[in-house]
């Protein structure tokens, strides 16, 4: 049977690869990569010999078939941290379970753990959005999910759009809202930056960024009647009221918008329950 096993290699300083990593490369019979050029460095740098082949977003759906059939164990890694998390390795996973392989995955660097935990926001309840859309009805949906959400949120950004991203967040959260802008994490040049929203916007405005970004946003603060709008909306929903008709009643009556985005996905139109 194939065995596909996702490696998980360093987001910055390569001192941070495991044994069992490095053991899992050795042995595998091809190491695919998302960019052969980044691995072989670090393949070299540990004296890995497994011949490397690239296997990335554009060439998935035509090497990666011919790869879990031709080789017996096939190892990859992505450009840095553990491959499925906003590359393509998510799908490399879904192929290879289509096609009876085993997988595993290997416990090991990803970004925004380290981002989270140095943020200084609350870490009990988080989501991860990963890359938000650039544009368009379904980027909007998701800031209003990230303004209305009372759990802290981590997003990747490209170093281009990160000012723009800010900027966003802060009309949609608010400016006050609290935050953290993360990059070069393990790196000479790791940098993580605090405050609010608005100020980190302009922090950032008009200043050249490299590296890999975190943003990290804080939790919306509970209304004082939140209790009580509640209760509204437990009402609402109990008379057929749902979905965007209840977010838009309950908006009506004075209900916060981000409270009324929440009750409106507590309560989906769909949701005969």
């Amino acid at each position: 049977m194939t065995r596909l096993s996702l490696v998980p290699t360093p987001i910055g300083n390569l001192e941070d690869i495991t044994r069992r990593a490095l053991e899992v490369l050795r042995q595998a019979d091809v190491v695919a990569a998302e960019d052969t050029r980044r691995s072989r460095v670090l393949l070299d740098r540990y004296g890995v010999v497994t011949p490397l082949e690239r296997l990335d977003a554009h060439t998935m759906a035509t090497r990666a078939p011919a790869l879990l059939e031709r080789f017996e164990h096939v190892a990859y890694v992505t450009d840095a941290g553990t491959p499925g998390v906003s590359d393509p390795g998510a799908e490399l996973v879904r192929r290879a379970l289509a096609m009876g392989a085993a997988v595993e995955v290997l416990p090991g660097p990803t970004a925004f753990v380290p981002a989270l935990v140095l943020s200084g926001l609350p870490t009990a309840r988080f989501t991860f959005e990963g890359f938000l859309p650039r544009k368009g009805g379904e980027r909007r949906r998701r800031l209003e999910g990230i303004a209305a959400s009372s759990a802290t949120t981590v997003l990747y950004e490209a170093p281009q759009r990160l000012a723009g991203t800010l900027r966003d967040l802060s009309v949609a959260c608010g400016p006050d809202r609290a935050a953290s802008v993360s990059r070069e994490l393990t790196k000479r040049f790791e940098t993580t930056v605090r405050g609010h929203l608005d100020a980190l916007a302009r922090r950032f405005e008009g200043e050249r960024v490299r590296g890999e970004i975190v943003v990290v946003v804080g939790p919306t603060e509970p209304s004082p009647r939140e209790g009580e709008h509640e209760g509204m909306a437990d009402a609402l929903a109990g008379a057929g009221i749902r979905g965007p008709q209840l977010r838009a009643a309950l908006e009506a009556l004075g209900v916060p918008r981000n409270e009324a985005y929440a009750a409106g996905l507590r309560y989906p139109a769909d949701d005969a329950g």
